[in-house]
């Protein structure tokens, strides 16, 4: 049987990336509408340093920097609503540079950064290309393959953002949304949550799938219907899965709550994804499999 057709690229989803030092210096979360201007001539021009075919797109981005769970949410909100903006900018398409920054300390749509994500060490500044499908297709394929590895920014762009933000930046680097991907999986390894990662990319690449997370001592959850459901345990179901044969109380009750205290943690890394979480209590089920169905 032949495979379906590929669905068309319609734009190239990326972003600039800065990679901030420690600071306790006053930090902008984003830029007024004449820095956005200026920044995004300079990201346009490094973009087309990269394939010379990404200078006829239009680039289209925001002068406010994210953390990468608010970029990695199930259908790209941002760069949607990035998306949905710039379709409505004036001018002739091809080749346009349309940049959003405050008005009056506003962003427009929904382009405002959360406060209570902006102290990680790696911040992301959205940008989409869009265009006639078969350039974009042919940047698209460029860029994911020159990006990863020789993605730089210009040295004047890094030092505008570094400045214009108040960030200490050590890197200041290119990617497009798979390679953000790529580099978010091997974060969460390292930070031993690669357990998780796999349904955070179902949610993210495949949302019609279902992905099991079932690996003890792991909590147990499900991904289906665009939410994840998490099993709650009683103890005595939870010394049933995991537990097995220990007799000594304490140490169960200590295991008991480091499993209580990963469950949260992964509910709440699942919610700064915006992927909607909801517990099942399975506390007499001898298979909490089945409560998950």
């Amino acid at each position: 049987m032949p495979s379906p057709p590929a669905k068309p690229v319609t734009c190239v989803r990326g972003a600039l990336a800065l990679e901030r030092a420690p600071s306790d210096a006053p930090l902008a979360l984003a830029l007024d509408q004449a820095q956005a201007g200026e920044l995004a001539d300079l990201v346009a021009k490094d973009l087309a340093g990269f394939v010379a075919g990404a200078g006829d797109l239009d680039l289209c981005m925001v002068a406010a920097h994210y953390d990468p769970a608010e970029l990695l949410r199930p259908g790209w909100p941002l760069h949607e609503e990035l998306l949905q903006l710039g379709s409505r900018a004036p001018g002739r398409r091809g080749g346009r540079v349309i940049a959003f920054g405050t008005h009056d300390g506003t962003l427009p749509g929904a382009l405002t950064p959360s406060p209570a994500l902006a102290e990680g060490p790696l911040r992301l500044l959205p940008f989409v290309l869009s265009g006639e499908p078969e350039d974009v297709a042919a940047v698209s394929d460029a860029l994911e393959e020159l990006l990863l590895e020789t993605g730089m920014a210009g040295a004047g762009t890094a030092l505008l953002a570094q400045e214009a933000f108040g960030l200490s930046v050590e890197h200041a680097r290119y990617l497009t949304i798979h390679d953000l991907c790529a580099m978010t999986a091997m974060q969460y390894e390292h930070a031993g949550l690669a357990a998780l990662w796999p349904v955070v990319e179902t949610a993210l690449l495949s949302p019609g799938r279902e992905a099991w997370l079932d690996s003890p001592p792991e909590p147990l959850l499900r991904y289906a219907g665009g939410e994840v459901q998490i099993a709650m345990l009683s103890p005595d179901a939870w010394r049933r899965r995991y537990a097995g044969n220990e007799e000594d109380r304490e140490r169960l009750a200590t295991g008991y709550r480091h499993f209580e205290a990963r469950q949260r943690q992964f509910a709440a890394l699942l919610q700064a994804h915006a992927i909607p979480v909801t517990f099942s209590h399975c506390r007499d089920a001898s298979d909490p499999h089945e409560e998950l169905l």
